[in-house]
């Protein structure tokens, strides 16, 4: 059983939570994820506490494949603002920083966030990881291959469950060196991997529990539940639960969705048919 300290409060992953998704950016590939200004932040907000999101995950910038990298300035415009309004009106749900820089890792925390998650795994920004460990929050260290704006070119691996585990198996132990006590592993799935390499890691996704940390699934309503069946993201809700279903079989302990309530759902089942 895992336990992730954020801040002084110790949030289980005994059983799996849903970490819902709030971007605060014009270009995210999911329409139904963007959110403008404040008040929008809230009321989406409030929606997802109520579908059961034990985590609320807000980012200013959108990584897509191919998407323009926003600068530090104008991504802290972003998020400051929007995470102190909800940390003000939800004292109880834990917000996750979604960035790649130091300095907005720092600032969010300071304005609520208690998690902060790196699509970079500290490589965009070589300050990140020793921030983190001063901030003393969890940590979730992704798989990237390449950079938002290369990673959808030809990505190639012998096998890409293997050189995941390789890579985790080194950068885990680089956040413990830092000092940073909770990690959290994403595998990182759409991040420079191909629909078969994205299907490979899901069927082998147990083979990460040997990492001895928390397993982070990340693949709502992506290109390869769209692509594969010829829908578009806006119709990918069903097979994201299927999904999000197979990783909670093979040990996901954080599904981090568009559509809360469903992911609730399927993680309720799944406790109901283990406990029957």
């Amino acid at each position: 059983m895992y336990t992730l300290n954020c801040k002084g409060r110790l949030l289980s992953l005994e059983t799996p939570v849903v970490m819902g998704i709030i971007n605060i950016t014009p270009d995210s590939f999911f329409a139904g994820s963007r959110q403008n200004g404040v008040d929008n932040v809230l009321a989406q907000a409030e929606k997802m506490i109520g579908e059961g999101a034990a985590i609320l995950d807000i980012g200013g910038q959108s990584t897509r494949p191919g998407a323009v990298r926003v600068g530090v300035d104008e991504e802290m415009s972003r998020v400051i603002p929007a995470i102190e309004a909800v940390s003000r009106r939800f004292p109880d749900v834990e917000i996750s920083i979604d960035t790649f820089y130091s300095l907005v890792a720092k600032a969010a925390v300071e304005a609520g966030a208690s998690i902060v998650n790196d699509i970079s795994a500290g490589y965009s920004d070589h300050a990140m990881l020793r921030t983190v460990a001063a901030l003393k929050v969890p940590y979730v260290c992704m798989h990237m291959k390449g950079d938002p704006q290369t990673m959808h070119i030809a990505p190639q691996y012998d096998n890409v469950t293997l050189e995941v585990l390789d890579f985790f198996i080194k950068r885990i132990e680089d956040c413990r060196k830092a000092g940073i006590t909770d990690i959290i592993a994403d595998p990182g799935l759409g991040f420079g991997k191909t629909i078969a390499h994205n299907f490979q890691l899901i069927r082998e996704w147990d083979t990460f529990k040997m990492l001895g940390v928390p397993l982070l699934m990340g693949i709502s309503r992506k290109y390869t539940i769209y692509k594969t069946l010829g829908t578009t993201a806006e119709e990918a809700l069903n097979g994201t639960t299927v999904l999000h279903t197979i990783g909670l079989l093979k040990g996901a302990h954080i599904i981090r969705v568009h559509d809360v309530k469903e992911a609730r759902e399927a993680i309720v089942l799944m406790q109901a048919m283990a406990n029957a």
